[in-house]
């Protein structure tokens, strides 16, 4: 910033490091600018760095070069759990510029962020540190997930969620009189999905008497700090994280697997390592999003409108990759999407089932809400279409009248994504309004033409609110995406060309995701290994895109995320209004051309 009266200048980071230093002063006695004198807040500004990233000058985590570098190339397991029992790398150390051949131990236990262990080639150059690795002969130990099929899996997993859950939440009586000609019923899948980022992950180390300085492409550079420091057996104030531009990241690049690798390498060395994760790599050997299945139930009345739900959902959680045993999603794992739905009805019974996981599940872009809104916001068009309902008029019935709802009932715990109730709380009347929103610009959008269908969903996340609407045109079994309208309530927007533009990359990746994404399990192996198998949305695939964001004076909420929930079923819903059938397994790619 410029100093006032002067051509002197200071960076904002100094001045926060002086201002962490001032006494907290009290809120009651704070008087805050009204939002008349508001210079940026609600003004759009191009990013910072915009003019670097565009000119190539902008330096992500594969740009970094420190003197003396050496780059690891990393063979890792094949199937989680397994080691290497037989390593021949006579071929790859006869290779020029290989340095040094270290095979690196499989941690025992719950993945948390352990680097998964394997054989590491270091070289002068990647090139060479590449090359070696494809001349490595390994022979690989036997691992208790050696017979996980992923196809398999899912089929127990649907046979399950139609089977009696653990109860998590309910309102009202169970339901116990499901008449056939009363009951609306459906089961939805989700495979495992990977992030898929432009830049795989990557960090650079250098450990020496007093420390280690790392460069990364990190998410998380606390976690990064703690993870390194205990791999080194260093204090954390000892670990200095620089972080790099992400070159995407997705959720992948919170974990600071990668990170511990090139630190563990350096210190073994005692010369700076970079670590370069392939697409292969990422591919097979990162954290997914778990597989999941979902069933829901409505009893429905004379005139076919809901009095009763019941949903289960299946899917290995999260919380496996930190503890062993772990059979059940945890509650904050259901708060997303499943538990935290503010529907109006009498009598509702969510339940979970056991789903043990047999790979390393992470967190990606919007987390359990990619399945549990495919779920409801598939379950919500097939409900509007047996009443012959609009089906955003459903949604104005099933979440009733505008109001604050706090789920207080049976002692259900609510997360709300780490943000107090009070400052964030489920308000139904955000809900309608983004509806009200949506509809507003679908009455000036296109109408349909043949062989076209528009399908909506709206979904709350992140403590924001979205509603997605989209166009799709089916013919000779050829999908054709048109058009994608997303509205978003986020609170008090302070950049708004940033939350258009996350809502817009939110509708690409979640049209990849819902048209495209499948990572598959056989022999306990990922079968993809690149953009060939496992493909990202195309330029010639991208529907027009509109955005709107409602104006709000609530607290700022997310803007990353929240948008990719209501993209599947919008999506979906809108093939079913084009052609007349209804897809609930994903992705769309196996039964379409996309």
């Amino acid at each position: 910033m410029h100093l006032k009266g002067s051509n002197k200048t200071l960076p904002y980071g100094d001045l926060a490091l002086a201002a962490s230093k001032l006494a907290m002063p009290e809120l009651d006695k704070v008087t805050l600018k009204p939002e008349s004198d508001f210079i940026h807040i609600g003004k759009s500004h191009t990013i910072v760095d915009m003019d670097a990233m565009l000119t190539g000058k902008a330096k992500y985590g594969y740009d970094i070069k420190l003197d003396g570098m050496l780059y690891a190339s990393i063979t890792r397991p094949p199937v989680l759990g397994c080691d290497v029992v037989k390593l021949d790398d006579t071929k790859a150390r006869s290779i020029a510029g290989v340095v040094d051949i270290i095979t690196l131990p499989v941690p025992k236990g719950a993945p948390l962020f352990q680097p998964l262990g394997g054989v590491a080639v270091i070289a002068t150059n990647s090139w060479s540190a590449i090359e070696a690795r494809k001349a490595l002969a390994i022979t690989w130990s036997e691992s208790v997930n050696d017979n996980h099929d992923s196809d398999v899996y899912l089929k127990a997993l649907v046979e399950r969620v139609k089977q009696p859950g653990k109860v998590i939440r309910q309102f009202g009586e169970s339901v116990t009189d499901w008449p056939k000609d009363n009951t609306v019923n459906a089961v939805y899948t989700v495979p495992y999905l990977t992030h898929a980022m432009m830049e795989p992950p990557v960090a650079t180390a250098s450990v020496t008497a007093d420390g280690c300085e790392l460069w990364a492409s990190t998410q998380t550079p606390q976690s990064t700090q703690q993870n390194v420091a205990g791999a080194l057996g260093l204090k954390e104030e000892q670990v200095k994280v620089n972080v790099t531009l992400l070159g995407g990241g997705f959720g992948r690049k919170s974990k600071p697997d990668f990170s511990v690798e090139a630190a563990v390498l350096s210190q073994k060395l005692k010369k700076p390592v970079k670590v370069c994760w392939s697409r292969e790599d990422e591919i097979q050997n990162g954290y997914y999003h778990a597989i999941s299945a979902q069933l829901y139930q409505a009893k429905v009345d004379d005139n076919k409108l809901p009095t009763a739900l019941l949903a289960r959902t299946g899917f290995p959680a999260i919380s496996s990759t930190f503890a062993e045993g772990v059979e059940y999603p945890s509650d904050g794992e259901l708060d997303l999407g499943f538990s935290d739905v503010p529907l109006a009805l009498e009598h509702i019974q969510l339940e979970a089932v056991k789903a043990t996981a047999h790979t390393r599940i992470g967190w990606m872009r919007s987390v359990c809400n990619i399945q549990h809104a495919f779920g409801i916001g598939s379950f919500v068009d097939e409900l509007a279409v047996n009443a012959n309902k609009p089906c955003i008029d459903m949604w104005r019935k099933l979440l009733g009248k505008a109001r604050i709802e706090n789920f207080e009932n049976n002692g259900f715990k609510y997360g709300n994504y780490g943000e107090e109730l009070a400052d964030h709380p489920v308000d139904v009347g955000r809900f309608l309004n983004v509806l009200d929103t949506l509809e507003t610009a679908l009455a000036k959008a296109p109408k349909a033409a043949k062989n076209q269908g528009w399908g909506m969903s709206v979904h709350r996340s992140f403590v924001s609110y979205v509603a997605v609407a989209t166009l799709v045109e089916v013919v000779d079994n050829q999908l054709k995406v048109i058009k994608s309208i997303a509205v978003m309530d986020a609170g008090t927007v302070v950049n708004p060309d940033r939350v258009h533009s996350q809502l817009e990359g939110a509708v690409i990746f979640g049209l990849s995701l819902a048209m495209m994404g499948d990572i598959s399990f056989k022999n306990g192996k990922v079968v993809q290994s690149n953009f060939h198998d496992y493909p990202l949305l195309r330029l010639p695939q991208c529907p027009d895109i509109e955005t709107h964001i409602v104006a709000s004076s609530a607290k700022p909420a997310g803007v990353g995320e929240p948008g990719v929930p209501p993209v599947a079923p919008s999506l979906t819903n809108a093939i079913f209004a084009a052609t007349g059938q209804r897809y609930r397994d994903l992705p769309l790619n196996k039964v379409l051309s996309v």
